[in-house]
């Protein structure tokens, strides 16, 4: 995989992507990711970038051309269109499944804005999808194109020792992951719970070592909390059950069960609660 950051500040980048898994990674030859300055493309010989916007209003907005110039030395250079993304608080919020889609595309332009933006003709032109990694707005791009950077390469092969790496963990399938434990047992604050030192035990001895049950909840929405109750061994679920609480719990709601139909009062939600504890 190829990745190419279009930025005003490539030795933030570098910086960043030069250690941890993902520097040993570009060492290794797993992947590749490559900084362009994009004041080297501008033709003003005080290397200007930006210019006021049409209209007037506060801020500077990057110039079209030197991006454009950028763009089109990297498509040059790899020999092919890449898929540009544009990293911006306008975009799609990045979750999994997008990093995984965008993990096997062979070569990726992040164009990293800053100051109020960039002129709108080159999203027009070359963007092909605008990104975001939240609900708020930085300096720049930078930081947002290195979160980028790291989930899409972190699921690269060869990037991690194998898949389970990347696939056993929160959001991967819908789930989040089960709470860690280390030695030693007794530390400064609590004690690590008894089962999980039995599993602890269990490994040492050659029993399995994914006993860990998975708490698998996760939020849709702001009103809605989705609980996946279930049992797991060998990281198959043989049992799996979906309760859909309200906020607002006292108004009476009659939803599916695995294919009952069970009243969600705060009452009946607490017995379901406790069966479903013992059960565990």
């Amino acid at each position: 995989m190829q990745i190419e950051i279009a930025t005003l500040f490539p030795e933030m980048c570098e910086a960043v992507l030069s250690e941890s898994i993902i520097g040993r990674a570009r060492a290794a030859g797993h992947i590749s990711v490559r900084c362009w300055n994009i004041r080297e493309y501008t033709l003003d010989k005080h290397r200007r970038v930006d210019d006021v916007p049409y209209g007037g209003g506060r801020g500077m907005v990057m110039q079209a051309d030197p991006i454009y110039r950028c763009y089109d030395a990297v498509q040059q250079d790899i020999g092919a269109k890449p898929h540009v993304i544009y990293m911006s608080p306008k975009g799609r919020v990045l979750d999994q499944q997008r990093a995984l889609e965008l993990s096997v595309m062979p070569h990726i332009f992040v164009l990293c804005g800053h100051y109020e933006g960039v002129d709108q003709r080159i999203l027009d032109e070359i963007v092909d999808e605008e990104i975001s990694i939240g609900d708020y707005v930085l300096t720049g791009g930078e930081l947002p194109a290195l979160v980028l950077v790291d989930t899409v390469a972190r699921m690269v092969p060869g990037v991690l020792p194998e898949n389970l790496c990347f696939e056993d963990e929160s959001h991967f399938g819908g789930l989040l992951e089960y709470p860690q434990y280390t030695r030693p047992a007794a530390g400064a604050a609590h004690r690590t719970p008894q089962k999980h030192r039995r599993m602890a035990a269990g490994t040492e001895s050659g029993g399995n070592q994914n006993q860990t049950p998975r708490p698998l909840c996760k939020l849709f929405g702001q009103k809605i909390a989705v609980f996946f109750v279930g049992f797991e061994q060998n990281m198959q679920v043989h049992q799996f059950e979906k309760i859909r609480i309200w906020h607002c719990c006292h108004v009476s709601q009659r939803l599916k069960v695995k294919g009952r139909k069970v009243l969600s009062t705060r009452r009946k939600f607490r017995k379901k609660r406790k069966i479903l504890q013992k059960a565990r």
